[in-house]
């Protein structure tokens, strides 16, 4: 590989700890391919890479990824013991997780030598900002923090005084991050980072959608979303759907959770409602298009994504949400675009006051915690772009 081939990279470095790290660098990806393609640029193109940089690292971090995911799946009630082992450990600032990591770092970045590095995990920041200096890159590419954590009770990672920008949700996570040492002249405060598929009309209409599910295009539809890792209390969710009176079809989304996927299969048989039940979809963005209610953990992404489909939500707060997930439940219950279930039967009720609304994606949204700021994964990648050294 040349070095004109090489000069033109720009490194996302995320962690498979759930799927919103992922989903933003994704989205973030899109956006400056998009950009790219219709702006007037410095160079024609970028080529952007995603790069699982925490499990890759050292074995000691995939661990605490393998115990993040299992947690996530089946004990997110213990998840506060591992947040709060996390930020008082820091395994993610030490000397001997660098001394662990600085190698592989290391050599990716002089295999890639990237115009600019974006890490949108809080596990990568600091251990990126010190293999950046080691690795003294000839064009010095800067380090960009994009907090995917829309509340002031973010992981405490994200407060990395060597990154040169920190882009921020709102002012709750960027008043957070001063609090946290962090000048606050290198927070950029934007918004979350939707992908550009949430931003648009939908691919193909309700009617097709439904229809190839088995479902009926003229009924109302509820999602029960477990995420990439299936975890949360969603059996006892949906159980808790033969209580509902009206006329009602429901899509089921296990993850990556195989026992989930068959207990729920299992369940649909006896429920007096027709259900999907599936591992995942083709398009999200699609499914939020057609359904009518979202049921979902408070996670950043999947949350904002809804809002930027204008879907309600009702949040599975039955097991404490974890812990830099509580701020965004909050946020979203107080906007009045989520409530709170909090013991199982809530969802009945909820289901019940549920209609069809059509046009429903033309609405007004909230101002307060930038929650109107749908195309900030926009503003974000420019600011990546204008930030890359060629």
């Amino acid at each position: 590989m040349n070095k004109l081939a090489r000069s033109n990279k720009i490194l996302l470095c995320v962690s498979n700890t759930g799927g919103g790290h992922r989903s933003a660098a994704t989205a973030i990806k899109n956006a400056i391919d998009e950009l790219t393609a219709t702006e007037k640029l410095p160079t024609a193109k970028y080529e952007v890479l995603i790069v699982d940089v925490v499990e890759n690292s050292n074995a000691l971090h995939k661990g605490f990824v393998g115990i993040y995911n299992f947690l996530l799946r089946y004990q997110q009630g213990w998840m506060k013991y591992y947040y709060s082992a996390i930020q008082t450990l820091k395994p993610d600032n030490s000397a001997l997780g660098y001394w662990l990591a600085s190698s592989y770092l290391k050599k990716l970045l002089h295999e890639i030598e990237p115009v600019v590095v974006v890490s949108i995990h809080p596990m990568a920041n600091h251990y990126l900002a010190r293999a950046l200096a080691d690795a003294q890159l000839p064009n010095k590419p800067l380090l960009i923090l994009d907090v995917i954590d829309p509340n002031a009770k973010l992981w405490i990672g994200w407060a990395c005084r060597d990154a040169s920008t920190i882009i921020v949700a709102n002012e709750l996570a960027q008043k957070r991050l001063v609090s946290l040492g962090i000048d606050a002249g290198k927070i950029a405060t934007i918004g979350m980072p939707i992908d550009p598929t949430f931003l648009q009309p939908a691919k193909i209409s309700r009617e097709k959608f439904l229809t190839e599910l088995n479902l009926t295009p003229d009924m109302v539809t509820i999602c029960l979303t477990a995420g990439w890792a299936g975890g949360g209390n969603f059996v006892k969710i949906y159980k808790a759907l033969i209580g509902v009176q009206k006329t009602i079809q429901v899509i089921v989304i296990c993850g990556k959770n195989e026992k989930l996927h068959k207990a729920i299969t299992q369940i649909s048989r006896k429920m007096p409602f027709k259900t999907a039940v599936e591992k995942e979809l083709p398009s999200l963005s699609n499914a939020m298009s057609a359904c009518d209610l979202l049921v979902t953990k408070a996670g950043g992404l999947t949350t904002f994504e809804a809002i930027a489909r204008r879907l309600p939500m009702a949040i599975d707060m039955l097991t404490e949400p974890m812990p830099q997930e509580i701020g965004t439940a909050e946020i979203l219950i107080a906007a009045g675009l989520a409530k709170p279930i909090r013991k199982a039967t809530d969802i009945i009720a909820l289901v019940e006051e549920t209609k069809h609304i059509e046009d429903r994606e033309a609405s007004a949204l909230p101002s307060i915690n930038n929650l109107d700021r749908t195309h900030a994964v926009y503003d974000i990648a420019k600011l990546i772009l204008k930030n890359c050294h060629i």
